[in-house]
């Protein structure tokens, strides 16, 4: 079985035409560069530390900072491991690998020595940038040949060579899958790649120049690097970078600035949802969540406590953004939208998974094969591993993964529709629904909660009796104190086992 999507064009404005390569830039830095030559002292990043930084100040540093990568040796195609909280200082030395044609392989900053050692081992860098003397000594313990610097760059300065004469196929990140499931692999994303994917964004949620970001998630992710940072870049924007996100100083950060976007995760909108200040949402243009689901009840509870609907997109660090849901049209919780421009989506199977094509989507992972020939169809579609379905007017929902399908007595049953229903029971906080292995049923289905009153199974499944068929109801319960998260706030499924939560194992 196999169905298409809705085609791209609901999300374009008005006259306007969609162009994959941007008009032609080439290069994520080529596209850049037209704007910050064109108004050289407008704003462009706010730094808590250092303040506002304009277009021409970011050109001069990172022009700069590439001339001492170079008089250091390092030359196009190098990899350079990105590893730093959020600053000035991390985005004009990211700037400055991809304007140098350094291949960037950002990092999470809560990784562990073994989870280093592998990206390290797996990606060979040349260069680590890091801001953390612990993680630096992983590195080096790593790869002894691997020169560690911090964020400023301490090296002598040189002239640079040519910069931003790069092909648009030439690869600019490889990012490391989330982990939620099994060792990182990591997927090779070109210029062109996410050029498209911020030329559509561009387009889709009507970002301009005027616009300025409230840009509290880190920078070694697609959500906030490939979206936030790069995004604001494209569209000649501003951004103001936070290293944590806590509410008070985001929602400072929102008054003192006039910000008017604001990128985040359910775990950052579940806060703000519950703070007294979050009214003070009610003045920015645009509020966009993505990276994990955003529950429907929470989405209800931000637009009556501020008026926001917060608009849901869904996208993978192998395609950069893929679906969102419409700036002009009904913002409808618990699904994703419509696919954005030059995105093809299509469901295809039973269990119906969802597969993509387009100028966004990688074109493989970094050595890896094996998994490339199991990553693509062979009429060319990415397989992205997420079951998907679509409504009546053809928004798409994200059912869950196809490996975290749970087939009880021969009955297939989606953890999201039953986490979706089981949120609404007043003892809940959270939880996260799996499969476990059973020899009546093969599969049993099994909650892990986090609780805010009492509960037991005969309870949970007489209230799952109001909202599901018997054979998705939970046969076992498990309390826990908080479920394991990994930095984007995506649940780690694979360290829930017998009632327990497994310590992170790397993965």
């Amino acid at each position: 079985m196999t169905t298409p999507a809705p085609r791209s064009e609901v999300h374009l404005p008005a006259g306007a035409v969609w162009d994959a390569s941007a008009g032609g830039a080439g290069s994520l830095p080529a596209a850049w560069l037209r704007h910050w030559r064109q108004d050289p002292e407008r704003p462009q990043l706010h730094d808590p530390g250092r303040g506002w930084i304009s277009r021409g100040e970011l050109e001069g540093a990172s022009a700069r900072a590439a001339g001492r990568l170079a008089g250091a040796g390092l030359r196009a195609g190098d990899r350079v491991l990105l590893s730093a909280a959020s600053s000035a200082d991390l985005v004009i030395a990211h700037v400055a690998c991809l304007r140098l044609g350094l291949v960037v392989v950002p990092t999470n900053t809560a990784y562990r020595a073994a989870e280093i050692a592998h990206v390290v081992g797996d990606a060979r860098p040349c260069a680590a940038i890091v801001d953390d003397a612990g993680r630096g000594r992983w590195i080096a313990r790593a790869d002894p040949d691997v020169r560690v610097l911090g964020p400023e760059l301490d090296l002598p300065d040189a002239g640079p060579p040519a910069l931003d004469a790069l092909e648009p196929g030439a690869p600019a990140l490889i990012g490391y899958t989330s982990g939620t499931t099994g060792r990182p692999k990591g997927a090779v994303l070109s210029h062109a790649n996410l050029l498209a994917s911020c030329e559509a964004l561009r387009l889709a949620w009507r970002w301009t120049p005027a616009d300025r970001l409230l840009l509290a998630l880190p920078l070694f992710h697609m959500h906030g690097l490939g979206v936030g940072l790069h995004g604001t870049l494209h569209a000649g924007a501003s951004a103001v970078l936070l290293p944590r996100f806590e509410p008070d100083s985001l929602l400072d950060a929102a008054r003192e600035h006039a910000a008017t976007l604001l990128f985040g995760v359910p775990t950052m909108y579940h806060r703000l949802a519950a703070h007294p200040r979050v009214a003070e949402l009610e003045p920015l243009r645009l509020c966009i969540s993505g990276s994990a689901a955003l529950p429907a009840d929470l989405h209800a509870r931000i637009e009556a406590a501020c008026g926001q609907r917060v608009l849901e997109r869904y996208g993978m660090t192998e395609t950069a953004m893929l679906v969102s849901n419409p700036h002009d049209a009904e913002r409808r919780p618990g699904t994703v939208g419509w696919p954005l421009p030059g995105v093809e989506v299509r469901l295809q199977g039973e269990p119906p998974e969802i597969q993509v094509r387009g100028p966004n989507v990688f074109a493989g992972y970094w050595e890896r094969p094996e998994a490339n020939a199991a990553a693509f169809t062979r009429d060319g579609w990415f397989r992205t591993g997420d079951l998907g379905a679509l409504d009546a007017d053809g928004y798409l929902r994200i059912e869950g993964r196809a490996r975290e399908l749970v087939i009880s007595g021969g009955y297939n049953v989606y953890p999201r529709e039953v986490e979706d229903a089981l949120r609404a029971h007043p003892a809940i906080e959270d939880l996260a629904v799996v499969g476990e292995p059973d020899p009546e049923w093969g599969e049993r289905v099994v909650a892990y909660v986090v609780a805010r009153a009492p509960l037991d199974v005969a309870g949970l499944r007489d209230f799952a009796a109001q909202h599901l068929a018997p054979y998705k109801h939970p046969r076992a319960l498990h309390a826990v104190e908080a479920l394991p998260r990994n930095a984007l706030g995506k649940v780690q499924k694979h360290r829930l086992r017998d009632g327990v939560v497994l310590p992170d194992d790397g993965s």
